[in-house]
Order: C-alpha cells, then sequence, then structure tokens
C-alpha cells in the first residue's frame, strides 16, 4: 500500500513508508498442504471492499481502462485478453493469490510517466494468470511494455504448489545509458525468489532480497541461500538488467556475485530495520527458537546482522498460526506496545499518528506493528486446491475477524460490496463500518473489551474452519460429471461465502450492541451466566469500577498530586 509523503521528509527526497505486511507459508510448511499468504491493506484513507471480477471472454482489439489504485486517476488502456478469470479480492478461481508491501526505495527512480502501478498490477495479473510463474510474467510483461509509475514493491504470490516473493522498482524518468550509450529499456528493475518448500518467508515495507545466485545468459536458475543458520535452495528469477542497472547509475561498483537488490536499491537504516523489518521478525521468532538472534537489528540496532530471506519453521503452520500473527502487536518481547505508559490506563496496543516525534530536542519513536488501526482489509490467503480459500477480514485484524470467501465466487457479500460506502459515507450495511465502530469503542478500555473480541472471534473463526475442512471432504467425496460438479461446486461455495459473512455481520451487530450496553460511561456491568445481572427488582446493580493502575495513578500524583491531594 502506497503511502503518502511526510512533507519534510518528501522535500528531502526520502519517504515513509510503513504500511502493510506479507506473511509466506510454502505448502511443505503447512498443515493442509496449501501455500499461504496473508496481507493487509493498511491505508488511513483505503476503504475496506471486497473487490469482484467476473471471468469473461473478450472481442478482438477490446482494451482495458487502467486506473491508479490508491487515486483512481485514469492512466492508460492496454488490450484484454481473449479470456480473463473469475477474482474475488486478491484471489482468483485457480487459487492463485497476490499480496503486496510498499518501500519506496529510492526516490528518483518513481517514474511519474509509467503508464501502470502496482495495484492494478495485481488484479490484471490475477485476471489473466493461473500460477504465480504466469503472474510474474503478465507483470514484467506490462511494465517493459507500458512503464512502471508506482515506487519500489514486493509482492507475495502464491498458487497451490509455490510461493515466490517478487521486488521490484521503477527506472525513473531520467535517461540512463548502458555501457555501450544506448538508453536502458523502459520499466522497472526486479528480482523474484521462488521460497522453498518447507520453508517461510515475510515481507513489510522493506525489501528482502539480498545477494542472489547468478547464471550466466539465463533467467531462471536454482541457487542456494548463502545463511548457515537456514540453508535452502531457492529457484531465481532476474530482470537482464537488473546489475547493470545499478551500474550506470552509480547504485553498486563491486562484482556481480556481491549485489543485493535490497542494499543497493533500497538500503537498510534505522527505519526500516525498527518499523518495517521488525514485523517480519516478530513472525519468524514465533515459529523459529533461534530467531532471538536477530532482535538488535529488529530494534534497528545493529544494522548489520540482517535477517535471512526464508526460515524453517519449528510446526506446520495453519491459517490460524497466520492471521495470529497478523494480529501482534510485539506482544512479549522489548516492543511490546502495552506496557509503557502511552498504553494508557487499558493497555492500549496502539500509537495514533505520527510514528516520530520529539521533545527536548530529543528523536523518539512510537512502533509499527503488524496489527493496527489504519488496515482498510486483510486476508490469510490458502490456495487450497481445487479451490482457494480467501479469509477476509475487515479493519484492525486483532479487533476483527476473518470469513471465508472461495476465490471461485460468482458474487460477493453486501456487507462487502464495492460502493456501499465510502471512506466519507457511512453505511449502515457495511462491514467496514461496523468493525471500524467495534475497534474504535474498544481502543477506550481495551484491555477488557478485547477480551470479550476475543471470545466472539474465535468462536466465528473455530467454526469456519470446521465448516470448510468438512466442505473439501464433501467436495472429494462428490460423484457427477467433471464439468456439472464444477459448476455446482461453484454455485453451492458462492452461496456459502456469502451466507458465512452475512453470520459474521449479524454476530459483530450483536458484539457492537453488547459492547455498549456492558462498558457504557466507563462502568462495566456484571454479568452472570451468560447474561447481565438484575435485581430482584428488574434493575441493573451497581456496576464493576475497577481501580486505575498504580503506574496511571502514580504518573497522575507525580503531574498534578498536590491539588488532588484528598485532605
Amino acid at each position: 500500500m502506497k503511502k503518502l509523503f511526510s512533507l519534510s521528509l518528501a522535500l528531502s527526497g526520502a519517504v515513509q513508508v510503513w504500511a502493510c505486511t506479507n506473511f509466506i507459508v510454502t505448502k511443505g510448511a503447512s498443515e493442509t498442504g496449501a501455500c499461504i499468504i496473508s496481507y493487509a491493506a493498511d491505508s488511513h484513507t483505503l476503504y475496506g471492499e471486497l473487490y469482484h471480477f467476473a471471468a469473461s471472454a473478450h472481442d478482438k482489439g477490446a482494451v482495458r481502462k487502467v486506473y491508479e489504485w490508491d487515486t483512481h486517476k485514469y492512466l492508460c488502456d492496454i488490450p484484454e485478453p481473449a479470456v480473463t478469470y473469475n477474482v474475488v479480492g486478491n484471489m482468483n478461481e485457480h487459487a492463485l493469490a497476490i499480496g503486496e508491501t510498499t518501500y519506496g526505495g529510492r526516490a528518483e527512480l518513481h517514474d511519474t510517466a509509467g503508464k501502470l502501478d502496482y495495484g492494478s498490477l495485481i488484479y490484471i495479473a490475477l485476471q489473466r494468470s493461473k500460477t504465480a510463474r504466469e503472474a510474474i510474467k503478465v507483470i514484467t510483461n506490462l511494465i517493459e511494455k507500458h512503464g512502471y509509475c508506482s515506487e519500489g514493491e514486493s509482492f507475495s504470490i502464491a498458487d497451490p504448489d509455490e510461493a515466490w516473493i517478487f521486488e521490484m522498482i521503477g527506472k525513473g524518468s531520467r535517461e540512463v545509458k548502458n555501457a555501450k550509450g544506448k538508453p536502458f529499456a523502459r520499466g522497472a528493475v526486479w528480482v523474484a525468489v521462488r521460497i522453498p518448500d518447507g520453508y517461510v518467508s515475510a515481507h513489510a515495507n522493506q525489501p528482502r532480497i539480498q545477494t542472489f545466485a547468478l547464471a550466466d545468459g539465463k533467467k531462471s536458475i536454482t541457487a542456494t541461500q548463502m545463511n548457515k543458520n537456514f540453508p535452502a535452495t531457492a529457484e531465481v528469477v532476474y530482470a537482464d538488467d537488473v546489475i547493470e542497472f545499478a551500474r550506470a547509475c552509480g547504485y553498486f561498483k563491486g562484482n556481480d556475485k556481491d549485489f543485493s537488490f535490497s542494499d543497493t536499491y533500497s538500503p537498510i537504516d534505522f527505519d526500516g530495520a525498527r518499523f518495517r523489518d521488525a514485523r517480519v521478525w516478530s513472525f519468524f521468532k514465533s515459529v523459529n527458537d533461534d530467531m532471538q538472534q536477530y532482535l538488535d537489528y529488529a530494534m534497528g540496532r545493529n544494522l548489520s546482522q540482517r535477517m535471512p530471506l526464508y526460515i524453517k519453521p519449528n510446526r506446520k503452520l495453519g491459517v490460524r498460526d497466520i492471521a495470529a500473527a497478523m494480529r501482534d502487536h510485539y506482544e512479549g518481547t522489548p516492543m511490546d506496545m502495552r506496557t509503557d505508559i502511552g498504553a494508557g490506563a487499558y493497555g492500549v496496543p496502539y500509537r495514533w499518528r505520527p510514528l516520530t516525534w520529539e521533545l527536548d530536542g530529543v528523536k523518539y519513536i512510537h512502533e509499527r506493528a503488524t496489527a493496527t488501526q489504519q488496515t482498510g482489509f486483510w486476508f490469510v490467503a490458502e490456495s487450497r486446491a481445487p479451490y482457494g480459500i480467501l479469509w477476509f477480514g475487515m479493519d484492525d485484524a486483532a479487533t476483527s475477524c476473518l470469513t471465508p470467501i472461495f476465490g471461485c465466487s460468482t458474487d460477493v457479500p453486501e456487507c462487502f460490496r464495492q460502493g456501499n460506502g465510502d471512506m466519507l459515507t457511512y453505511s449502515p450495511t457495511s462491514a467496514f463500518w461496523l468493525f471500524n465502530r467495534v475497534a474504535n469503542f474498544a481502543y477506550s478500555r481495551y484491555d477488557a473489551m478485547s477480551a470479550d473480541i476475543l471470545k466472539v472471534q474465535k468462536d466465528f473463526e473455530e467454526e469456519s474452519y470446521r465448516i470448510v475442512d468438512n466442505l473439501f471432504v464433501q467436495m472429494k467425496n462428490m460423484e457427477m460429471e467433471k464439468a456439472a460438479k464444477q459448476d455446482l461446486q461453484t454455485k453451492m461455495l458462492t452461496e456459502f461465502s456469502i451466507i458465512r459473512a452475512d453470520k459474521l455481520f449479524k454476530r459483530w451487530q450483536e458484539l457492537d450492541n453488547y459492547l455498549l450496553v456492558k462498558y457504557i460511561d466507563g462502568n462495566i456491568k456484571k454479568e452472570k451466566g451468560g447474561s447481565f445481572e438484575r435485581t430482584p427488582e428488574g434493575i441493573a446493580p451497581a456496576p464493576l469500577q475497577p481501580q486505575l493502575p498504580e503506574k496511571i495513578r502514580r504518573a497522575i500524583v507525580n503531574d498534578n498530586g498536590e491539588i488532588l491531594k484528598q485532605r
């Protein structure tokens, strides 16, 4: 997700990019044998919706109008292929899924004359590709022909068999010539690595591909990642001029074998480690005990100890694990957002923007965790053949709930539908507004309310996991002609996705009402046997009024104790 420039940094040529998080799980590391990727579309101005592009046949000469995803500005027309596939959100009917995180990179490489942006490329690739490899080809061919107008971008791309991390950055608006004096072709430089089976990876607004193996005259090779702790074989594809362009720009002068994409096109700094890669570290440490060695790097103290691109998890991972990782606030680490005075009296693991601030001439930060209040939508995409499932949620991952949307679905639930409200228009039937209302109320007394939300969240998601598992068993056992089976299953899975989302919306409306009744005016109503207590006369008894934590009381005394002292 592209972020806005802060004025001071924009003028100096640097970019603040702290949005979006992706986790990647290969099929060999997955409980169900499905590749999994996750994505949080984090933006203060993005309205959460579930996009739908129906499968279509196109006449010869048909064109597609391309609009920039972030701004909705018209960019260009491109030819349509003969056939495009059904896409729901960030997954298509072939269980191909794509997520992204924007890293910005060198400001001079942002090509404003390019015609395709990162967001449009995602949805165009989903409509035109059956596999991750095809998606990479579609994206790179399009930018070579039409140019690329976004900042540096990392993509997660997964199908039922493979998961890739694909990173690219534009070539800027200025003319750069190669060693023979000829201008470089338009488009972007890029590298893509297939995560080895049985491993996991992640990215969070900082490019993660460093050195990679090269092969003379080849664009697809097998290489071994040079890391003593996590050795594995990875397939690599890359742009022909990814190193040559860097040399021509003066970014790189060493031997080809020492070329690092990340260090060349977006050099690591404190912000890159603390605000971005720290989210990767927090996920990695939750699945591998060896990651504590990278704590100093994650905190921005030792930038020389970069983390590996991928690691071996200590167990098989499922959607539950990835959803939990997407809800992380650095709990149990030195960066735990619940523990300092900024969390207030009720342990709120959020800090309103800006993230950087200054006091008495000293610069400080607020943490940027994976779970964040400004999420538009998020998902955990399970490429589980023969039908992928987009486990889809709205708003803050920690206070929202996932519901299964099958990638073959030919319709979307009303509560997620495009056009049902917007960022400036409230809609009572919109899941985005409902989940935001619950979350924003919960921020006022987070420790207590988040526990109530977690109960409903867990109950609904666990029920959904069980139902989906049973659906896959039923589909496997269905005995009928293949075409009829596919049509029937598509219809059934579309109806199921809509019914399940409608049930979630209703359940969250009930939760919204419950929280308001229980916590109104800072009180906490007493409960017994699953309902609110009443006196014999039928009225509410005196509510609970818990004392403020000692840390907060001491802060109050230190600030204004003499005035508030009881005499």
